[in-house]
């Protein structure tokens, strides 16, 4: 069985400190070719994070809509039996989500103060912390994609440098608690027959699919975005050239279209029932 959809949404996201955050970018497309469209905020400003919560949960009763979040959805649980072994924390993903909101105070669902306050000595912060390699734990779709030749995905215990997707995860996991009694959360929820969403994504992923070098999947000009998106059986982008962000979003939303009806991206061989509880998977590693 795959998701009849009838529209996808691919949301960049950001765990920056503040309440608007120029690092959010939504790109929103309908069934068959339309090229997806940026979406902006109700008040035209750069996005809050509550602010996309509000609109997803409005638009999840709308239609049937698959929306893709580029953060990860949980920590790694398998390898070590635990989130934050030696910590008393819940053991399934929507009670730690719940525990996250219940223990960050940071504005616009910010998490920042769980990693560098409440549980400051999981995180690695730089070299007064010690050895990096001891930091670096990583989930099992993490360490499957790295071993097919997907390339390195960062962990969530890794909290130095621009590439580092900590701060954006777990605050995350805050939005994720506030949607989740309006929308299923796969794969901790299973395939609905109907109706809306959310999985995670990585839009490195889609930008791979779409004929990007590995190592080169930022998109700079139009020329690159189109050739991008006619990779993925969508019409070219005839605006201009977004940022970052935007080109992230657009491309991936027309990937997940392309892809939402692979029913073997919906059950990879390696995701049980332990690691849907748990851990979660990235829509699209097989």
């Amino acid at each position: 069985m795959t998701p009849g959809f009838t529209r996808f949404v691919a949301i960049d996201w950001s765990g920056a400190k503040g309440k608007r955050h120029k690092g959010i970018a939504i790109a929103l497309c309908a069934k068959d070719d339309a090229v997806p469209r940026l979406i902006g905020s109700p008040d035209g400003r750069p996005w809050s994070r509550t602010a996309v919560a509000d609109w997803l949960i409005a638009r999840a009763a709308e239609a049937p809509t698959m929306f893709g979040f580029d953060f990860t959805f949980a920590p790694p649980f398998i390898a070590r039996a635990g989130y934050l072994p030696g910590d008393d924390v819940p053991a399934d993903a929507p009670s730690f989500w719940a525990y996250v909101d219940t223990i960050c105070d940071d504005a616009d669902l910010g998490a920042a103060s769980l990693l560098e306050v409440r549980h400051r000595r999981h995180f690695y912060f730089g070299k007064a912390d010690g050895v990096k390699a001891g930091f670096l734990h990583r989930r099992t779709c993490e360490d499957h994609y790295n071993a097919g030749g997907g390339g390195k995905l960062s962990t969530v215990f890794d909290a130095i440098g621009a590439a580092q997707v900590a701060k954006a995860s777990f605050a995350g996991m805050r939005l994720l608690h506030r949607i989740h009694p309006h929308v299923p959360i796969w794969p901790f929820d299973p395939l609905p027959g109907e109706g809306s969403l959310v999985v995670e994504i990585y839009t490195s992923i889609a930008a791979r699919a779409a004929g990007r070098p590995k190592g080169r999947a930022k998109m700079r000009d139009i020329a690159a975005l189109n050739a991008a998106l006619m990779a993925l059986g969508s019409m070219p982008h005839d605006g201009e050239m977004p940022d970052d962000h935007g080109a992230d979003a657009i491309v991936t939303a027309a990937w997940m279209r392309a892809m939402a009806g692979r029913s073997a991206l919906w059950s990879p061989p390696l995701l049980d029932a332990q690691i849907a509880a748990t851990e979660g998977w990235t829509f699209g590693i097989e």
